[in-house]
């Protein structure tokens, strides 16, 4: 939902309204018509990202509705049970803000939710969805200890380390993961990529892909300076922001257009 984005919304909230449909398909023809309420669908899960500003809900609220209507229209049933609303708001004063209800149905405002394998919170931190990549991690490096003891040759051991999801780095908590690696490596009995590599060559495939595609809303962030060889870095003044996407990304492609020495 937040993927390669940067939210810095002082003064402002944002109303996360996640559902699943009792189908498996639905088709793009259901789509927001306001800029600051966007709905992604994918598969049977249904999300609805809407900006409030300045306390005034009513827009959001009509996309409710609407994709309430459409889908009864559509023979579509949106299950209330599964749906989940979460409240991100950074105001020192935040005020309430009133339920939410499908029909009859009230919807429950939750802290956290998993969103496509990832858990989501609503201070916009990682530390729970961190817990739990590397408690499956730990939980998977059984069979690598299994490939051992059957003494597989350690080219195909390193084969399923890379290839295993849970296994794949991430750069937000570089001490438990780099625990992981050297248990790994001992295991396995040779050195593994470093923690950088793969999380550098992901961000800067990432960012090429966004650099080429003048339609993502990213895409102006990259802007290139006047000698046309680096990028303007973005200027933050929050670790959150320096340590996300955008602003790494354009420190690694300055980083790899810098010529060797």
């Amino acid at each position: 939902m937040l993927k390669d984005c940067t939210l810095l919304l002082p003064g402002r909230g944002l109303r996360y309204h996640q559902g699943s449909s009792r189908v498996k398909e639905c088709n793009n023809s259901c789509t927001s018509s306001h800029q600051s309420v966007k709905l992604l669908k994918f598969a049977d899960d249904t999300t609805i990202i809407g900006l409030i500003s300045g306390g005034d809900e009513s827009v959001y609220r009509w996309e409710i509705d609407h994709l309430a209507t459409w889908c009864s229209h559509n023979k579509l049933e949106l299950n209330a049970l599964k749906t989940v609303e979460v409240v991100v708001d950074f105001r020192k004063n935040a005020a309430p803000l009133a339920p939410i209800a499908l029909g009859e149905s009230p919807v429950n405002t939750v802290e956290t939710f998993l969103f496509l394998g990832s858990i989501i919170s609503q201070d916009l931190k990682w530390e729970l969805n961190m817990s739990s990549l590397i408690k499956k991690a730990q939980q998977r490096m059984y069979f690598l200890r299994q490939l051992k003891k059957f003494n597989l040759p350690k080219t195909m051991m390193v084969h399923f380390y890379t290839a295993h999801p849970h296994l794949l780095h991430h750069h937000l908590d570089k001490g438990r993961l780099q625990r992981i690696i050297r248990s790994a490596e001992r295991v396995i009995g040779c050195n593994l990529p470093s923690l950088q590599d793969p999380y550098a060559s992901r961000t800067l495939r990432r960012a090429g892909k966004i650099v080429a595609d003048p339609s993502h809303p990213g895409h102006k962030l990259f802007k290139s300076l006047p000698s046309g060889r680096r990028l303007r870095s973005i200027r933050t003044k929050t670790s959150r922001h320096k340590n996300s996407f955008f602003p790494t990304a354009v420190g690694l492609i300055n980083k790899a257009r810098d010529p060797p020495h």
